[in-house]
């Protein structure tokens, strides 16, 4: 699966909108967003859901003793997941309100809920959101990165992240963390393109690690 847009084309335009954002996207070069591998809206959102609140090492893995439960089949199926007794997942890894969730997302991918990727990819970004906030565990957080990095959306604003709101902080020299509401009202000027412009916030960050890095050095001689 590829983007729903022209990541060089929309560089341009936020540059032209917002001359800020454009020192930023001078300074970063051409956006590189990658569309993570196709996989099923379950399985994605499993990953998800594992992953919430611990150390990416220690999430992998946990996920990988769950997957390997149901050899040989690469990635479990909603009903195979039901139908595995919460004990043998905690003994996986999973805490008790992960198993909840992940229980709660195979049941509402049955029950059709969560439709199969074929017809997400038709939903509007509203109604994925609307559909995906019901099942137990999953914000609006978690559908904003699926959005933007598996479904390749090109107007998604997670402007709750704390890396944008500290990006935001860095390429617009604001005094404190700004509020998300201060990000979607500055948002608006970098419509249909916000996906990038919150990638250019993440980068940002970077941008200004590496400066201090450098100061450091300087200092150091």
């Amino acid at each position: 699966m590829s983007l729903q847009y022209d990541p060089e084309a929309a560089a341009v335009a936020l540059a032209e909108a917002d001359p800020p954002l454009g020192r930023i996207i001078e300074q970063v070069g051409g956006c590189t967003i990658r569309i993570a591998r196709a996989s099923t809206p379950f399985a994605a959102l499993v990953e998800s859901i594992a992953y919430q609140q611990i150390t990416g090492h220690a999430a992998s893995r946990i996920l990988g003793r769950v997957v390997a439960l149901y050899r040989p089949r690469r990635f479990p199926r909603p009903e195979d997941l039901l139908a595995t007794p919460d004990d043998t997942l905690r003994a996986a890894g999973l805490s008790r309100t992960k198993v909840a969730s992940m229980k709660d997302l195979a049941a509402k991918c049955l029950d059709g809920t969560v439709p199969p990727l074929r017809t997400l990819r038709r939903l509007e970004d509203s109604e994925i959101v609307e559909r995906l906030t019901a099942i137990r565990g999953i914000g609006p957080w978690t559908v904003e990165m699926l959005l933007i990095f598996r479904l390749g959306r090109p107007d998604v604003l997670p402007a709750t992240d704390y890396g944008v709101r500290k990006g935001f902080q860095t390429a617009f020299r604001t005094r404190g963390l700004p509020t998300p509401a201060q990000i979607v009202r500055r948002g608006e000027r970098w419509r249909p393109f916000r996906s990038v412009a919150a990638w250019y916030l993440w980068r940002a960050i970077d941008l200004k690690r590496k400066a201090e890095g450098a100061k450091a050095g300087d200092g150091r001689a």
